[in-house]
């Protein structure tokens, strides 16, 4: 960005911290090591059956609907992510939504739900079985001296526009030195799609079934939405990633996206070897 761009960014960043930020209780809690993030893109059913020996070599973390899924008691992740504020709703019709909370209110091992600070009192209602920790997810861009030590503060990350960007950020706060990326397809470019009355249809798939009711929610919802402003979305998010690896290399922490296929253009890759 030029300098006049920077400047309104950060002047920016500096009333969202007034208005966003609050305390929150993500800590870090390790002395390095390796983090596997596993994203809900198709290709992550490839790995679990071709590489589940990665998914295993480290803690790992889930998020959003992983939960439904039948593996999600054989990979038994370490954190598990929710952002989105549909996660915090009181919707009742969604039966992708009742399953993930009666799962994640069954996990029978050590899980850390990490959630916005500002959902924090909903995500103890919803989920009142998890160590609930929570994050600071205000979108913060401007110049480098500013945002990076706020990032390392907590006070906010880069623009969020994907659960797969706080999952990341998070890693980071946490002490992990790599952290490597799995299921993180991010083609939905090559899903999209425009019917002859002008409504945008953007499909994404995961490696769970979504159900009738999320596809109906999710179609729904792309209906209020011009094909720019998607697009647009996108492209703040492949941005928000190069914005993460320059943030990470300061820190001493080596991202890897290891996913085969992937649109992502800003970290290190490297595919998994088959079991």
């Amino acid at each position: 960005m030029s300098f006049a761009d920077n400047l309104f960014a950060s002047l920016k960043t500096v009333v969202k911290l007034v208005v966003e930020s609050r305390p929150c209780s993500v800590r870090k809690g390790t002395d390095g090591g390796r983090l596997v993030i596993m994203a809900n893109g198709p290709s992550l059913a490839d790995t679990i059956r071709d590489n589940r020996a990665l998914l295993m070599s480290a803690p790992s973390l889930a998020v959003n609907f992983a939960a439904i899924s039948p593996e999600f008691k054989e990979l038994r992740p370490r954190y598990y992510v929710l952002a989105d504020p549909y996660f915090f709703s009181d919707d009742t019709s969604n039966e992708n939504l009742a399953r993930l909370r009666d799962e994640l209110g069954a996990v029978g091992w050590k899980m850390t739900l990490l959630v916005p600070v500002k959902y924090a009192a909903k995500a103890k209602r919803f989920y009142p079985n998890n160590d609930v920790k929570t994050f600071n997810i205000a979108g913060l861009e401007g110049f480098t001296w500013l945002t990076h030590p706020l990032y390392r503060l907590g006070a906010g990350m880069p623009r969020p526009r994907n659960v797969l960007i706080p999952s990341i950020m998070l890693g980071i706060a946490l002490g992990y030195t790599e952290i490597i990326i799995t299921g993180a397809d991010h083609s939905w470019m090559k899903t999209l799609s425009v019917t002859d009355e002008n409504e945008v249809v953007s499909i994404q798939p995961h490696f769970y079934s979504d159900g009738d009711n999320e596809k109906n929610r999710v179609r729904h919802e792309y209906r209020n939405y011009r094909l720019h402003q998607i697009v647009q979305s996108f492209a703040i998010a492949f941005k928000s990633y190069h914005d993460i690896e320059a943030y990470a290399r300061k820190r001493g922490v080596h991202i890897i996206n290891a996913t085969p296929g992937s649109f992502i253009d800003a970290f290190d890759r490297k595919l998994p070897d088959s079991e």
